[in-house]
C-alpha cells in the first residue's frame, strides 16, 4: 500500500467550483482516484462526473500528515 495526495475540484452548487487535496492510501494511481471519486461522493454528496481529478502524487511515509493514512501504511507493513 502507498500514499497518494489527490487534488482538483468539485461542484459544490450552481457552478461554484470548490478546491480540494485528500490524501488516501491505496494500491497504485487509479486505486487512489477511486477511492478519492468514493470519498468525495460520501462526504459532499457531489456525484462523480462533478468531480475533476487534476493531479495524484505519490507521498512518502514521512510526507504523510493523515493520521488514518499513515495508520493504514504502517499496518500493512
Amino acid at each position: 500500500m502507498k500514499a497518494f495526495e489527490v487534488s482538483g475540484q468539485f461542484i459544490e452548487s450552481h457552478r461554484k467550483w470548490q478546491p480540494f487535496a485528500l490524501e488516501v492510501a491505496a494500491a497504485d494511481e487509479s486505486a487512489a482516484k477511486e477511492k478519492t471519486l468514493a470519498l468525495m461522493g460520501s462526504r459532499h454528496k457531489v456525484k462523480r462526473k462533478n468531480i475533476q481529478i487534476v493531479v495524484v502524487k505519490s507521498l512518502r511515509v514521512e510526507e504523510v500528515t493523515d493520521h488514518a493514512v499513515r495508520h493504514m501504511l504502517e499496518a500493512k507493513k
